[in-house]
């Protein structure tokens, strides 16, 4: 399966970015073979729109799950319709990728049904 992780630096063992519209970048990791790819974020700086854009990045790169800290209306609109399974990584604790990614294995990441918060429509996050 291929997994999005938002992150906050180049590798995979970069901290989790809780942002998912407004992440820095996106950490693509095929969970049968561990093989991961880093992809900055396009959206990142937009004036408005970042979890449409991010979202449609997420589905060119092929990947069938994400897991964020959090989902705005407009991104969880694009994902869900895709078949892009929405995952909630926990944001209380520094975490990173890798290690996140250890925890959605274990199944002890839950999946999010809609929207997390009401969206920034953008005014940055």
């Amino acid at each position: 399966m291929k997994i999005i992780i938002t992150i906050s630096g180049n590798t995979i063992d970069s901290p989790l970015d809780p942002r998912f519209g407004r992440a820095a970048a996106f950490c693509l990791v095929d969970s049968e073979t561990g093989e991961w790819t880093v992809h900055q974020n396009p959206a990142l700086s937009a004036s408005g729109g970042a979890g449409v854009q991010a979202a449609q990045l997420i589905a060119k790169l092929g990947a069938q799950a994400v897991i964020s800290g959090s989902y705005g209306p407009n991104a969880a609109n694009t994902l869900s319709p895709a078949g892009i399974e929405m995952y909630l990584a926990p944001t209380g604790e520094t975490l990173t990728a890798a290690q996140v990614l250890a925890l959605f294995q274990t199944g002890k990441l839950s999946k999010a049904q809609t929207a997390t918060h009401a969206g920034h429509h953008g005014g940055g996050y």
